[in-house]
């Protein structure tokens, strides 16, 4: 079977796909649409969810609360060397300018239960279960950047500030929980170009 990376141009969700980019800089002026947020959340808990638990917490930020967001990564940003210093500075400038800002937590409550359903070491199934929740949050947000895309919102998804994950946590009153994202939303300063691709059969393995 012939690899290639073409996406076919008809259909819409694989046209979102590739149409997606990571945005880094916004119109700050431009709000988003309260319908346009709770169409980008709802597509994130329509993931896929180990055993349906839905084991993830959406933490929306505006306004005042945002911008205290940003002050606080800009604040630790200087206990790093570069390129990380550099790199939370950037994604400081994106939540200032973006029009809001969607925390993603995983609350741990498939951990807690998972372990009941297997007569195993315990450590281990904690462990299995500590991944599923990871993939499955994953999953809920490539669902957010996906819907924001096709709906001409730029957004992304700042994995930097796993740095700072126990002051990001308390900042957003979920200190028991574990970090999974921080993704700015917005309308985008200006149209950007997908970086360059890989070849797509320098990826995939056929076997039969």
């Amino acid at each position: 079977m012939a690899v290639t990376g073409n996406f076919n141009g008809s259909n819409e969700t694989l046209t979102t796909i590739e149409a997606r980019r990571s945005v880094r800089n916004f119109l700050s002026e431009k709000e988003v649409a309260d319908g346009d947020i709770n169409a980008i959340l709802k597509a994130a808990n329509h993931a896929p969810s180990a055993h349906n638990q839905q084991s993830w917490r959406f933490i929306v930020l505006h306004g005042a609360k945002k911008n205290d967001l940003a002050h606080l990564v800009s604040s630790r940003a200087a206990d790093f060397p570069r390129p990380s210093c550099t790199l939370l500075r950037m994604a400081c400038r994106s939540i200032t300018e973006a029009a809001l800002v969607i925390a993603v937590v995983n609350t741990g409550e498939l951990i807690r239960r998972g372990p009941k359903l297997f007569a195993a070491d315990q450590d281990e199934v904690r462990d299995f279960f500590r991944i599923m929740e990871i993939q499955s949050s994953a999953a809920a947000v490539q669902n957010m950047l996906l819907a924001a895309t096709s709906l001409g919102i730029g957004s992304v998804w700042l994995g930097i500030l796993i740095l700072i994950k126990d002051v990001v946590l308390d900042f957003l009153g979920e200190p028991q929980g574990e970090f999974m994202a921080v993704v700015p939303i917005g309308y985008p300063l200006r149209d950007s170009n997908s970086p360059k691709k890989r070849p797509l059969g320098t990826f995939v393995k056929y076997l039969s």
